[in-house]
């Protein structure tokens, strides 16, 4: 039986078969954002989903799943049942297109979900939702009908993953099939009602050529970074939220080799590395009976057990840092990984604070000495005020003076101001240091020129 038999049996009237729709007076001068469209909507969506079998619908090809949602909804509209608000052609298609979304899609969030610009969506209450385009913060028309509306989109994302929230669980991680990672926290934790961050990623990643054109980086920085890999120095990647520290690891993975068995780590699954030969692990959130939990520390672990040429750990935040850098310091040369940190010496002391954290009650200065020799290069990158996102900094760790790890800046961004239009202003400089890890390029046969460590 496909969908419209399916609607058939249920008897629902033709359009206009019934009485003459009532119609309800337009209360705001944006029709798609007043309570009625809203209440319209919902009653809709209500009337859809104690008519179609769900489980049929998992069934139906989606073309002809999204051609008969749109029949129904129009028979719907023309039974008389509901009362109904004046609508132009495009509302008219629009409200279409959102009942679509309701029943298949996220709901509101769809129309976001598709923009391309948007990089974040941030759901603070059922009325208030912004965006993130272009580094950049707005406000958008986008809302929910109620906390209800909201928490159904929401256990329809986590649902999709077998997870579950409730009061029990009120916070959960999750990702959806484009690969965008989700934060959604409710009550009691959540005071102002369910709330919902969603982390979108590009389907088309960012290529070096992209981030030279965003200026993010130069060419010569390029051409450094790509020497970087492949000569397999070990690379830890630090800056704050949002700063393009993901973004930068992807970009760095490209210049790994197809010939090398790459394992990457991650809590929540965001890299998107092109090479065919890539094992992908992610960690697990322990079950509703605190069982089953597996940390990225076990898979660290596990995947020096898998014969890796390259191991790359989307994030360090714990104790895996400890055997992230066994690994650095056993054979596993080439190995990136990334770090929430501000700087790049605090990037370093929270590496020490972490493998503080896998209890192993070691003196401060072996640890130290133990990341300065597994770490070659620190690359900080921030997103600065104009939104934009640049590589503010590309350091070597040299070694050790007294019990402090020391480190030279190769290129850094030096910013001069703001300009009148509220751009960052500034310029990459190359600080006219000869790195040690030079002569990696030359036992690896890398061909990176000594002049492009010449000061600007």
């Amino acid at each position: 039986m496909n969908i419209q038999d399916h609607l058939d049996r249920l008897n629902i009237p033709a359009a206009g078969a019934a009485q003459p729709a009532k119609t309800l007076p337009l209360n705001t001068q944006d029709v798609l954002v007043s309570d009625e469209y809203f209440a319209l909507k919902a009653d809709i969506h209500d009337r859809l989903s104690k008519m179609l079998d769900l489980s049929l619908l998992e069934r139906v090809e989606d073309p002809i799943l999204r051609r008969e949602i749109r029949n129904a909804t129009r028979k719907i509209l023309g039974d008389g049942s509901l009362r109904l608000m004046p609508l132009n052609a495009r509302e008219h298609e629009q409200l279409l297109d959102e009942i679509e979304y309701e029943v298949l899609g996220l709901g509101p969030l769809e129309t976001l979900m598709r923009d391309s610009a948007v990089s974040d969506i941030l759901v603070n209450r059922y009325d208030q939702v912004y965006v993130e385009r272009y580094g950049k913060l707005e406000a958008t028309k986008v809302r929910f009908k109620d906390n209800r509306h909201l928490m159904r989109i929401i256990e329809k994302i986590v649902s999709a993953v077998g997870r579950r929230i409730d009061e029990i669980s009120p916070l959960v991680d999750a990702r959806l099939a484009d690969g965008s990672r989700v934060n959604a926290i409710i009550p009691p934790l959540a005071l102002g009602g369910p709330c919902l961050s969603i982390r979108r990623f590009s389907v088309d990643p960012l290529e070096l050529h992209d981030l030279q054109v965003l200026k993010t980086i130069t060419p010569v920085i390029g051409t450094l970074l790509q020497g970087i890999v492949r000569a397999r120095l070990n690379v830890l990647i630090s800056g704050g939220t949002g700063s393009g520290k993901t973004t930068m690891l992807n970009v760095m993975s490209r210049f790994v080799s197809p010939l090398e068995r790459i394992v990457t780590i991650e809590d929540s699954a965001e890299l998107q590395l092109r090479q065919e030969h890539v094992v992908r692990l992610e960690t697990r959130p322990p079950n509703i009976e605190g069982h089953g939990e597996i940390t990225q520390r076990d898979l660290v672990r596990n995947s020096l057990r898998m014969r890796p040429d390259r191991i790359i750990v989307g994030e360090v935040r714990g104790a895996e840092a400890v055997d992230m850098l066994q690994a650095m310091n056993t054979g596993h040369d080439g190995s990136l990984t990334t770090v929430h940190a501000n700087s790049p010496a605090d990037a370093l002391m929270r590496l020490e604070t972490m493998v503080n954290m896998a209890g192993f009650n070691l003196p401060s200065d072996y640890i130290k000495r133990y990341i300065s020799s597994a770490i070659d290069v620190v690359i900080q990158v921030e997103r600065l005020v104009d939104g934009s996102r640049k590589l503010v900094s590309l350091s070597e760790i040299t070694g050790m003076e007294g019990n402090v790890i020391t480190m030279q800046e190769i290129v850094a961004f030096d910013q001069t101001g703001i300009d009148a239009e509220g751009r960052v202003s500034g310029h990459f400089r190359v600080r006219g240091v000869r790195p040690r890890f030079f002569s990696r390029f030359t036992s690896m046969g890398v061909p990176i020129p000594e002049e492009l460590f010449d000061k600007d």
